[in-house]
Order: C-alpha cells, then structure tokens, then sequence
C-alpha cells in the first residue's frame, strides 16, 4: 500500500482489503453514510462494496445519470433535496464511487450541502484515478462551459485500486491516457517517454505510473491549491480541450481524454509555432496523439464557435485567452495569451490531420 499524505487529505494507492477504509467508515457508525454512484459503477463496483466492508451494510445509495451532459445543477439539486428528505446532515459521509463526472460532481455536492460535508472518493476509471479525484476541485458544467461552478475541498480520502480498472471498456483507458501524457509534457520526460509505448490494457494497470502521476498532481496542487499560480500547468491541452469537448456536446459528444488529446496537439503546434518548442519534439508529440485520438475536423463556422467558448475559459484574465505552452518535453509555461489567429491556425492545423488519423 502505498500512501500520499497531503493537507486535509490522505490517498492511498492499492488494494481496497489493505486499505484504511474500515477503520475510516467506522468513525461514522452513528452517522449516515451515502454512497453515490451512477448506473455503471451502480451495476460494477456496488455490491462488491457492501458485501465487502460492513459499514456500508446500511448505506443509503444515490444513482447519478451516467454522463458529462448530466453534470449539472439541476441533477444536483434533485440530490440536494434527497438529502434534505433523508435528513442528512453536515457530520454524515457521502462516499463517491465512480469515474471523473461522478468524483467531480459528488464532491460538488457534498461540499455545498450544509456548507460542507465529509466526503471520500473510490475512483474506478483512469481518469478519475490519476486526475478528478485528487486535488481537491469539485465541480459541474454550466452549459457548454466545463466546469463553470464549482468549489475547491478536498476529500478527506482518496482510496486508489486498480482492480476496479478491469470494469472498464477499452476506450474508456484511452479518457485517462490524455491525462497521464499532459503530466509527462509538463513535468517528467522519462514519464512522457514511457507512456508514449503503451499499446495494451496492460499497459495502462501499470500502478507505477498511475502512482507518478498522482504524485506529480499532488506536488503541483499543494503549492498553488486555489489555482492562482503553478498549478494551472495542469491545464496544459484544457484551453483547447475544454472549448471542444463544450462545442461538441450537443451534437457529437467526445470523451473529455478525447479533446483534450486534440487540446494538447493544438497547444504543442502554437509552442512550436513561437519557437518555445523544437520542431522535432513537436512531431514526436503529434505522433503520438495521431496515433491514440481520432483528430477532428472544424470547418470555420465550428472554430467560430470554438473560440466563443475560449473566451469564456475560467482561466482567463482581463478578456484574454490564457494557455499552458510546453518548453520542452516535459516543461511548459503557464499564462500565456494566445491571440485569435493563432487559436484559427492551431484549429485548421488539426483539422488538417484528422485525414491522417482517421
């Protein structure tokens, strides 16, 4: 078992039967315990839960609609008010089983309800293991604008098991790869490097580098928690990504690894563009997400619409799109402006290669 203390918050990576989980559910034996799930991990991880750990015997569920489209504050405020029916109350425990939208949202939730609850996060899918469900950002969508509301507080625990990645479907190991290459882009070559050669499910139950990345993320977060300073390089591929994922929604919805996957190309081609970046760097980058993600193309009207959603980007400051650019392989710069007919040129450019990805 390994364990990652941080402030407020501890996270443990192994299995679930080794872990403090027990010991941590039985100090609310006098208080009420909600699981939340969605339909997924309702049907996957559930019943192994409760008939593993007594202390979830009698636990009251709350089922999430699965998707990103339903993380929103109407599905949070039916949860609310189940809440406020159950008599729940600020020293009860919600435990969110789950993927990044249920991390993401059940966090949300819990830490608004009576101005804050305790909460714990067992993340099942990649994505949520190596990002939502580590470093403290709760949060749901407000329209196409990803993660528009939202509240900075940490889970009191985090319990990491990879055996909760054998639910998932291929694709779904490929939402979290995008994550886990940003974290190499930004801050480790030889992650980066290893990564790049993954090619089976194998690969991606890896525990090491599922342990590297949460570590990278828990160093960045705890030096810049409230997200001012050197943690948005965690945002590296977002700017892009975001406003993607947000203008498909509607009516061709990508997984959140998808566009940001296309984010990170789009950002590389405007780093290589300034001369941050070398070119060879670059094209290995491109490789490498060419390879992985089916490249999109946006035709004009898209990109006008793109744009409208980098706009209104939480990153941003005084009416200007701000970006993470990489340096090298492995380092980047945060804060960047990126003006219009750069955002123009990167989108046509990965337009250009969705012939050669597809």
């Amino acid at each position: 078992m390994v364990k990652i203390e941080s402030k407020d918050s501890i996270i443990e990576i192994g299995s679930l039967l080794s872990s403090s989980l027990s010991e941590v559910l039985s100090e609310y034996k006098n208080h009420n315990i909600i699981i939340v799930v969605d339909s997924n991990t309702h049907d996957a991880c559930l019943e192994y839960l409760i008939t593993t750990f007594p202390g979830l015997e009698k636990a009251e569920i709350i089922l999430l609609p699965n998707g990103e489209e339903n993380k929103v504050m109407e599905v949070c405020m039916q949860v609310w008010n189940a809440f406020t029916e159950y008599g729940f109350g600020r020293r009860d425990l919600v435990l969110n089983v789950g993927g990044g939208v249920v991390t993401d949202m059940g966090g949300f939730i819990a830490s608004v309800f009576k101005r804050g609850m305790d909460f714990i996060h067992i993340p099942t899918s990649l994505l949520g293991m190596v990002d939502a469900a580590v470093g403290g950002k709760n949060g749901i969508d407000l329209g196409p604008y990803k993660n528009q509301l939202g509240t900075i507080e940490k889970p009191r625990n985090v319990y990491v098991d990879t055996a909760f990645l054998s639910t998932l479907p291929e694709q779904e190991f490929y939402n979290g790869y995008a994550e886990m290459l940003k974290y190499g882009l930004i801050y480790n070559t030889s992650l980066y490097n290893d990564l790049k050669k993954y090619t089976t499910e194998k690969d991606f139950n890896r525990s090491e580098n599922i342990e590297k990345c949460i570590q990278i993320k828990v160093e960045i977060s705890e030096k810049d928690l409230q997200d001012v300073g050197e943690r948005m390089l965690l945002n590296f591929g977002h700017t892009f990504g975001h406003a993607i994922e947000g203008h498909l929604l509607e009516s061709s919805p990508i997984s959140h690894g998808h566009a940001v996957g296309i984010g990170m190309c789009a950002e590389s081609y405007i780093s290589m563009q300034r001369g941050m970046l070398l070119k060879e760097d670059f094209d290995d980058i491109q490789e490498v997400l060419i390879r992985t993600y089916p490249f999109i193309e946006f035709d004009e009207s898209a990109i006008d619409g793109i744009l409208k959603l980098m706009y209104n980007d939480k990153k941003n400051e005084d009416g200007k799109i701000l970006s993470v650019l990489l340096t090298s392989i492995g380092s980047a710069s945060f804060g960047n402006e990126i003006i219009e007919d750069e955002v123009r040129l990167a989108l046509r450019y990965v337009s250009m290669l969705s012939a050669s990805s597809n």
